[in-house]
């Protein structure tokens, strides 16, 4: 009996060592699957007309600033202008949405009132319906309120996020402990107080993490601006980058300005990972301190 279990201890760590590499490849296969567009979209920017449509290469071409100028010329700028409007419409949104799901987390992940599992419930559910299911019955009633292609039919719609709550509502009742809460009471502290002063700050990582889900998916949001929006100067960058993809089927000179404008559009989603994630480390460093 001894040599088998000597034999199948000896095998066993091999047998995992040759096993090893299988998650690796799958993560390297997935890796190149997401970053292999991006760099085509890189390197197609770098190219003019002739040499995007003349041959298919990775090798980067000579017409970026070409490019460039062609983009910031066109129709006057109107591009910058779909550009400072998608800033808008997600900075501002993500911002009143990640004050919503604070108060509303942290009221149901806090307090205890009749009907809040109910009401948590209906948030809940919230998160399963898709938002196209909802695009055309928001802008029929902003529309009945005189919003309808307007800057307020681009919030209204983003500032109430039902994962933000779920998210903010899960985060305050592991992180703001109930003693802290009722030493403040009993320091003579407002319930505003404890809200602003010490619950916002220690779920500050989690409403940084529904900022960012909130920027993200306003900036990239097609089908909302698509129903609600009429005027092209209000039009944020995806659906501009789409009228522009429309017309390149007339004038195919125009497929340049769209893959320059795909690649000048990802580098502030780029930015902002960079920032929050340092924010990120700030405060889960600060939580860990103060604990």
């Amino acid at each position: 009996m001894t040599p088998l279990t000597l034999t199948a201890d000896a095998t066993g760590p091999s047998r995992a060592r040759r096993t090893a590499w299988v998650p690796t490849l799958v993560l390297i296969l997935g890796a190149l699957y997401c970053l292999i567009p991006i760099a085509w979209v890189i390197i197609a920017a770098t190219k003019d007309r002739s040499e995007l449509f003349s041959t298919f290469s990775f090798a980067p071409g000579t017409g970026f600033f070409d490019n460039l100028s062609d983009l910031t010329n066109y129709r006057d700028g109107i591009y910058w202008q779909w550009m400072a409007n998608s800033a808008f419409y997600a900075g501002f949104g993500a911002l009143l949405s990640a004050a919503v799901s604070a108060a509303g987390g942290y009221a149901l992940g806090r307090y205890s009132f009749r009907g809040r599992e109910a009401i948590f419930k209906m948030i809940l559910a919230g998160v399963l319906v898709p938002g196209i299911v909802l695009a055309v019955p928001q802008y029929l009633l902003l529309s009945k309120m005189g919003l309808a292609d307007s800057y307020w039919s681009m919030l209204l719609p983003s500032i109430l996020s039902p994962y933000g709550v779920y998210l903010v509502r899960i985060y305050a009742a592991a992180s703001v402990p109930t003693e802290l809460m009722e030493a403040a009471r009993m320091d003579g502290a407002s319930e505003w107080r404890i809200f602003s002063r010490i619950a916002v700050p220690m779920m500050m990582p989690g409403l940084i993490t529904v900022f960012l889900f909130q920027f993200v998916g306003i900036w990239n949001n097609f089908l909302l601006p698509y129903v609600m929006l009429a005027d092209d100067t209000k039009f944020p960058i995806t659906l501009g980058l789409y009228t522009l993809l429309a017309q390149g089927a007339s004038q195919p000179a125009l497929y340049t300005l769209v893959i320059t404008g795909c690649l000048l559009a990802i580098l502030p989603l780029i930015a902002l990972f960079l920032v929050i994630q340092r924010f990120w480390s700030l405060d889960l460093l600060s939580g860990s301190i103060k604990s």
